[in-house]
Parts: structure tokens; sequence; C-alpha cells
């Protein structure tokens, strides 16, 4: 219930949601959970399972074709970070990884790319979605932005000390 009042109270951008989270100074309210220089990591508002990451580019386009080489570079960077991230929170044991480019791919945003990073577990999926169309997540989604921007720092850390 506590996540289902916090989802009410958020309003939906009209515009894009990812250059509406750019654009934001409050992280936290826009689920931004770290800035690079030119791609950033996000939680999903929407997500499939607990830890449900986003990746985009901060410029708004909608293919990978279009990405510079350098956020080409940064993006993989980020999804290598948000998989450390989420192995040091929730030590999935699998991950779903990808893009969905078009609507008939399942693009819920189709004009601003970005990749999907699903954390996975042995059982994650229930009866739930099928018998009742309902999917049940564990931990509440400012929990889990609270929690992975606490395990961040360390993880950050981590990598610069093995450098």
């Amino acid at each position: 219930m506590k996540y289902i009042r916090e989802l009410a109270k958020i309003k939906k951008p009209k515009g894009c949601i990812f250059c509406d989270a750019r654009d934001s100074k409050n992280d936290r309210d826009k689920l931004v959970l770290y800035r690079g220089d030119s791609a950033f990591i996000l939680l999903n508002l929407f997500p499939y399972n607990t830890g449900h990451i986003m990746v985009a580019p901060y410029r708004h386009v909608a293919s990978l074709e279009k990405l510079e080489i350098t956020e080409v570079t940064e993006i993989f960077s980020l999804i290598k970070l948000s998989v450390r991230l989420l192995k040091n929170t929730y030590s999935p044991e699998g991950f779903n990884i990808g893009v969905n480019i078009g609507r008939v791919s399942g693009a819920g945003v189709e004009d601003h790319i970005h990749v999907h990073i699903v954390p996975r577990w042995c059982g994650d999926t229930n009866f739930m979605p099928i018998i009742s169309n309902t999917k049940v997540i564990p931990e509440a989604l400012y929990d889990t932005y609270d929690e992975l921007r606490r395990s961040l720092h360390e993880v950050i850390s981590l990598e610069k000390n093995r450098c």
C-alpha cells in the first residue's frame, strides 16, 4: 500500500520521462541513482522486479545507431556498474538486460533509447501475474532507491580500488 500511495503522488510528465528525470534537480523524486557525463542510471517506476534499473543517454534519441560512440561506451559502463550494484545489494542469481526498440518490441517509451537491467532470482515469478494480472514487488520503490543509493557509494569505492 505504501508503494501505491507514493505512486499516486507522482505526477506523470507530459513529455519524455527520461528527459524529465535528466532535467530534474531532485534525483530521489525522479529515481535517478547515478549521473554520468552522457548517460544516467535510474530505477524503473513500474518495475518488473525489485531493483529494475534503466540506463539512458541524456540526449533524446530513439535508436542505437544515432548514439555517439562516447554515449555507447558510457551506457555500457553504466550497465556494468548497475550489475555490480545489484549484485552487491540484492545478490540476484541472474539478469535480463535488453533494449526494446519500437512499440511492437514492447517499448513503453519509444523515442528515447534506454536499456533495462532486471535482476532475477530462482522462483521470482509466481502465479499472481497469471491468475490475477497482479505483480508482487516485495520492497517499496523508494526503499529500493535508498538501499541502492547507499550501496552505490560502496560499489564505486570498490571500483576505484581495483584500478
